[in-house]
C-alpha cells in the first residue's frame, strides 16, 4: 500500500491509497492509532448500504427484538428450575443486559456501525478480536436460521399434518431470504409487524393476569401467597436453582444488540442507538420481569409444565379455551421474527467483516437497492443447510451445530465489556495526538454508569457464568466445551490473519520508498488499510 509523503502528498506515479473515515465525529477521523477500526477500502459505488430504516422500524426492533420463544415457552423450564425465585434470575439477567447495552450504546452513539461490537473489538482490542467475535456471531445467527425454521415448521405441520415438515421450513426460509434481498426496508416492515404482535400479546397477557389477580375474572388460584408457598417457600431449590434458571433466562434475552446493528442503516443512526439503549430498562421490567411475576402470582409454580407456555397455562386457568391456539400463532410470529432478524444480522456482520478485509471480498457487494446480496445469500445457504441437517442427522451434526452456539452470547457480551473498558483511554489518546480536546470525542454520547468498576463487575460475572456452565450438567458442559472449541478456532484464525496483514502492510510500506516521484497531489488524506493490511500499525497521515 502507498503511504502519503510527510507533507500529505501522494508520491507521483503511485496509486492512491484506500481512504475512509471510520469512527468519525464532526468529520474527524478517529481511527489513527495502534488498534484501529477498519472496514477495508473506502465506500465505493456498489458497496454502500441503504439508510432507509425509519424510526418506527428501529423502535419496534428495539422493543420486540428480545421477545421470543425463550420467554413465551422456555420460561417454563426456568420457573421449574428455581420456583418463584426465578424472578431473581430474571432480575439478575436484566441487570446484565442493561449494563451491556449501556456499554455498547456508549461506543455506538459515538459511531453507529453495521459491524457494531465486532468493529469496536477490532478498534479497541485488536483485529484478531473483531474477526473472531464477528465470525462467531455470524455462525450463531446462521444456525439460528435453521433452528427457528424447523420450530416454525413444527407448528405449521400441527395445523397441516399431511404436509412434510421440511416443506414449510424451506418455504419460510425462502420467503425471508427474498424479503431481505429486496431491501432493508422490507426487513424493517416485517419486523415492525412481528414485533407489534409480540408486544400487544405480552400486554394482553399482563392485563388478563391483573384481572385474574384482582378476581375480576373468577378463579381459584391467583394469590400473592403463590410467591412464597408453605411447601418450599420462595426459593425451594436455593441458590443452585436460581443459577440453574439464570442460564436459560440470560440466553432468552440475547439479541438486544441487534438494534445497534440495524441503527447503522437508519435515517438517524445516533438517535436510534440512544432510543434503543435508553428503552432497554423498561423493556426488561415490563416484558420479562412484569409478565413472569404475573404468572407466578396467578398460578402455583408447580402447576407449570415443562415445554408448555406458562402463559397458556395461565389463560387456561382463566377458562380461555382457545389459549393454546392463540399461543401457537404468537409463538409462530416470534419464530418468524427471529428467523428474519437472523438472516439480517448474519448478513450485516458478514458484510462488515468483508469491509474490514476479514471475510471474502464478494460479501461486500451491494445491490442497487442497497442490500448486501452475496452476504445474504451465503448466510441463507448455511441456514438452509442446517435445516437439512436437522432432518437427516438430528442427533449428530445438527446437535453439534446447536451446541457450538451455546456460549456465544456470553462471549459477545464479554467482548463488548472489554472493548468499552479500553475505549475511553484509546479515544482520549487519539484526541491528544490530534491536538484536540479529549472530552470532545465523547461529547453528547451515552455514558456507562460507574465506569470502570461496573464494567469490571460485568466482566467478572460473565466469566464466572462461563465457568459455571462447566458444572451445570452434561448438556451445558457439552455446549460450553463445543463453544470454546469453535471460539478457539476463530481466535487462531484471527491471529493468523492479523499477522498476515502485518506482513503485507510492512511490504506495502517499503514499496513506495523505492519510487522516485516527487509528489504532485494535494489535499489531506486519511488512510485506512486495504483488505489484508495490518491495522495494528498507524497509517502515515497528515
Amino acid at each position: 500500500m502507498t503511504s502519503p509523503s510527510a507533507d500529505g502528498q501522494i508520491p507521483e506515479g503511485a496509486a492512491a491509497p484506500h481512504t475512509e473515515a471510520v469512527f468519525t465525529e464532526k468529520g474527524r477521523d478517529l481511527s489513527e492509532r495502534g488498534h484501529q477500526s477498519r472496514r477495508g477500502p473506502a465506500v465505493e459505488q456498489g458497496e454502500a448500504l441503504a439508510n432507509t430504516l425509519k424510526p418506527r422500524h428501529l423502535s419496534m426492533i428495539a422493543l420486540g427484538g428480545v421477545i421470543g420463544a425463550g420467554l413465551l415457552v422456555a420460561s417454563s423450564t426456568a420457573i421449574l428450575a428455581a420456583g418463584p425465585a426465578v424472578i431473581l434470575a430474571y432480575a439478575l439477567a436484566g441487570v446484565v443486559v442493561v449494563l451491556v447495552m449501556r456499554m455498547l450504546g456508549e461506543m455506538a452513539s459515538i459511531s453507529p456501525e453495521t459491524g457494531s461490537f465486532s468493529a469496536y473489538a477490532t478498534r479497541f482490542i485488536g483485529p484478531w478480536a473483531g474477526l473472531s467475535i464477528g465470525w462467531l456471531y455470524w455462525w450463531f445467527w446462521v444456525v439460528v436460521v435453521g433452528i427457528e425454521a424447523t420450530a416454525a415448521a413444527v407448528i405449521i405441520s400441527g395445523w397441516l399434518p399431511e404436509v412434510p415438515q421440511w416443506i414449510p421450513a424451506l418455504i419460510i426460509t425462502l420467503v425471508f431470504l427474498i424479503a431481505n434481498l429486496i431491501s432493508v426496508k422490507s426487513f424493517g416492515e416485517f419486523e415492525f409487524w412481528f414485533a407489534s404482535i409480540k408486544i400487544v400479546s405480552i400486554i394482553i397477557f399482563i392485563i388478563v393476569g391483573a384481572l385474574l389477580i384482582a378476581h375480576v375474572i373468577p378463579n381459584n388460584t391467583a394469590t400473592f401467597g403463590n410467591l412464597a408457598p408453605a411447601d418450599g417457600g420462595f426459593a425451594p431449590f436455593g441458590v443452585a436453582g436460581i443459577l440453574a434458571a439464570l442460564l436459560p433466562v440470560i440466553f432468552s434475552m440475547f439479541g438486544a444488540e441487534v438494534a445497534t446493528i440495524a441503527a447503522g442503516e437508519s435515517e438517524q443512526p445516533a438517535q436510534a442507538v440512544r432510543k434503543a439503549v435508553n428503552s432497554v430498562v423498561w423493556r426488561i421490567l415490563l416484558f420479562y420481569i412484569g409478565s413472569i411475576l404475573v404468572v407466578l402470582i396467578v398460578l402455583p409454580w408447580d402447576q407449570i409444565t415443562a415445554g408448555v407456555s406458562p402463559f397458556v397455562t395461565m389463560l387456561n386457568a382463566a377458562g380461555i379455551g382457545w389459549a393454546a391456539l392463540a399461543m401457537d400463532i404468537i409463538v409462530l410470529s416470534a419464530l418468524l421474527s427471529t428467523l428474519n432478524a437472523s438472516l439480517y444480522t448474519a448478513s450485516r456482520m458478514a458484510f462488515s467483516l468483508s469491509r474490514r478485509g476479514e471475510a471474502p471480498k464478494a460479501f461486500r457487494k451491494v445491490s442497487k437497492r442497497g442490500t448486501p446480496y452475496v452476504a445474504i445469500l451465503a448466510s441463507a445457504v448455511v441456514g438452509l443447510l442446517s435445516v437439512v441437517l436437522n432432518y437427516t442427522t438430528p442427533e449428530y451434526v445438527f446437535s453439534f451445530l446447536v451446541n457450538s452456539t451455546g456460549a456465544v452470547a456470553i462471549f459477545v457480551w464479554i467482548v463488548i465489556a472489554v472493548s468499552q473498558l479500553r475505549s475511553r483511554r484509546i479515544l482520549a489518546e487519539d484526541a491528544v495526538a490530534a491536538g484536540e480536546d479529549p472530552n470532545a470525542t465523547t461529547k453528547g454520547a451515552i455514558r456507562m454508569w460507574g465506569f470502570p468498576w461496573l464494567t469490571w463487575v460485568v466482566i467478572v460475572a460473565l466469566s464466572a457464568l462461563l465457568i459455571y456452565m462447566f458444572f451445570a450438567g452434561e448438556t451445558r458442559l457439552i455446549e460450553v466445551t463445543t463453544s470454546f472449541i469453535i471460539a478457539g478456532i476463530s481466535i487462531v484464525a484471527g491471529v493468523v490473519v492479523q499477522r498476515k496483514q502485518k506482513r503485507e502492510r510492512a511490504a506495502a510500506a517499503v514499496a513506495p520508498a523505492s519510487g522516485t516521484g516527487t509528489g504532485t497531489g494535494t489535499g489531506t488524506v486519511s488512510t485506512a488499510p486495504a483488505p489484508g493490511s495490518d491495522p495494528t500499525s498507524t497509517p502515515s497521515t497528515k
